[in-house]
């Protein structure tokens, strides 16, 4: 088998790169809205804001994998891939990622031609910034346990409840939600419906969940009868969990910018190590250093090579299932053992953050560990990942 990219696909990464070196401040050291909350400001939210722009408008590339009928360029699974796997490496901010790359698909298997009429164009046009409503206070993991209901009242359905999690809701234009729609049905999930609704309708308010590393990424958000359109109905009434389901394959799919953030890392992380030894300073544990450095090396190229196979899934027209909690339960195990040992190599450095001018890194590392916690959670946690391998892809029964 050929794992080598075609002269074209070679050419399209480097014209990605040059966009980025060109349009990336060279101290840009990541999204604007993982930081410290007083010091995330306007002015960083609109770059960002504008280079999403940028990268959507005027290059069409974030829905580029998109068929051509719906504005997209009919490219090649493989061409995402390279996209995000130098937006991942450069830390380039990205402002939405769930309305190219989880509504957009969405609509396009699911949705009516209204539907699709009014929404694919302004996502593909980098005009509106999409947030999640699935997961709630008592229903995480256990997703069918949802209570968020949308009562039928004439021409809308009325929602109340409660979403968590809900991540950049506070600058969300729009919301794609799974509601109770029968709380009367037989099994849990048959009772479930996928809407999307306007985060400026009346009754919806937010409150922001600050993080450990200080950072404002993830809302509460409540609804207190909130009216909404039944035509905001995605799919067949009661028949959500299925278009959910896909929905998450999605999101779980867009796992190679993964590959570049922890190869960006790897690179710091030796070129730092090459520079405290030619200046002759002692490297604590050093062959313990260099086995971990390579071993990270390895994984890498592991993860690499299982979002490679997510992408092909793609390539043939079909959905990933277990092939995408593959890739995403192993990158988030070894995101969390690329910073534990990032941590151990900076030692007391490592408890510096950014806005010390004795820190090393540009305090970055001691940032993306506190975010850790985090990533074998959002997307789903490992258990249920290790769960959809057993079931979907071992053909194992189910445990009681």
């Amino acid at each position: 088998m050929d794992f080598k990219f075609t002269a074209e696909d070679e050419t399209f990464r480097q014209e990605v790169r040059a966009f980025i070196d060109k349009e990336l401040p060279p101290d840009w050291t990541g999204s604007p809205w993982v930081g410290e909350p007083e010091k995330e400001t306007e002015e960083s939210w609109q770059f960002a804001r504008e280079f999403t722009h940028k990268m959507q408008a005027e290059k069409g590339w974030l829905t580029m994998h998109w068929p051509k009928e719906y504005g997209g360029h009919g490219a090649s699974a493989v061409k995402q891939c390279i996209l995000y796997e130098e937006i991942g490496f450069s830390r380039a901010p990205l402002v939405d990622i769930y309305g190219p790359n989880m509504v957009g698909p969405t609509l396009i298997y699911f949705g009516t031609e209204e539907q699709k009429k009014e929404h694919l164009p302004r996502i593909k046009g980098g005009q509106v910034i999409w947030t999640q409503g699935f997961s709630e206070p008592d229903a995480g993991s256990d997703l069918v346990s949802l209570k968020t209901s949308a009562t039928e009242e004439a021409d809308h359905f009325v929602i109340n409840g409660q979403k968590t999690w809900s991540s950049i809701a506070h600058y969300a234009d729009w919301m794609f939600i799974l509601v109770r729609t029968d709380p009367h049905a037989a099994k849990k999930h048959e009772g479930l419906s996928l809407l999307y609704l306007d985060m400026k309708t009346q009754g919806i308010t937010y409150t922001p969940l600050i993080n450990i590393a200080r950072g404002h990424t993830f809302n509460e958000v409540f609804f207190e009868n909130v009216r909404v359109p039944k035509n905001n109905l995605i799919g067949e009434k009661n028949k959500g969990w299925l278009l959910a389901m896909a929905t998450l394959n999605f999101e779980r799919a867009f796992g190679i910018g993964r590959v570049g953030q922890i190869n960006r890392w790897i690179k710091e992380l030796v070129g730092y190590v090459n520079e405290k030894k030619q200046r002759g300073e002692l490297i604590p544990a050093e062959a313990l250093v260099r086995e971990h450095l390579v071993q990270l090396s390895i994984d890498s190229e592991v993860l690499r090579l299982l979002a490679y196979r997510v992408i092909y899934e793609q390539s043939k027209g079909r959905i990933p299932s277990y092939e995408a909690s593959i890739q995403f339960a192993f990158g988030a195990e070894l995101m969390k053992r690329l910073f534990k040992t990032g941590m151990q190599i900076l030692g007391p450095y490592s408890q510096l953050g950014m806005e010390s001018k004795w820190a090393k890194l540009k305090g970055l590392m001691q940032r993306d560990y506190l975010y850790t916690p985090a990533l074998t959670l959002a997307g789903g946690t490992t258990e249920i990942h290790k769960n959809i391998i057993a079931s979907r892809g071992l053909g194992l029964p189910r445990s009681h």
